[in-house]
């Protein structure tokens, strides 16, 4: 079970953002073979969510994105899991908590996202609907999805 906890840039520490670089670069720039600049602006707005093993390593992260900044609506991103979590259902949970998240900063908002194309049958598990073609990001297929809220 991973131990949640959601900050914006200014309340997570110099540590704990390292961390979150890390975590991201490791994946994205190094893993994926694919050298872009993961840091940006859009940090600097989003609410984050660290994901913590027991042994307290940060192995989950995604970030909360408003909306106006990629797409029309709120977006989660930047979704990763480090490679000792995969396999355990830490990606699942990671995206519920993501969208329990959302629900709390932006009730009744849909979210949409750029979800990597291989991704499209897990992120369609937890409710989201293919709204685009496939395309290419930074050389990686993509397709855009939206994830509606249930109705209350």
């Amino acid at each position: 079970m991973l131990q949640w906890q959601w900050a914006t840039l200014a309340e997570l520490s110099s540590l704990q953002w390292h961390e979150v670089g890390v975590l991201r670069q490791t994946v994205f720039v190094v893993e994926q073979t694919c050298p872009f600049p993961d840091l940006d602006a859009k940090d600097l707005d989003s609410h984050h969510l660290l994901g913590r093993n027991a042994e307290d390593r940060l192995v989950a992260y995604l970030r909360l994105v408003p909306a106006g900044h990629k797409y029309a609506t709120p977006s989660l991103g930047r979704v990763v899991t480090a490679a000792e979590a995969r396999g355990t259902g830490a990606g699942k949970a990671l995206m519920q908590e993501g969208l329990a998240g959302h629900q709390r900063v932006y009730p009744g908002q849909p979210n949409t996202i750029g979800a990597q194309a291989y991704l499209s049958g897990f992120y369609q598990s937890l409710g989201f609907v293919p709204i685009s073609e496939t395309y290419l990001e930074d050389d990686i297929p993509h397709i855009d999805m939206v994830w509606t809220p249930p109705a209350a």
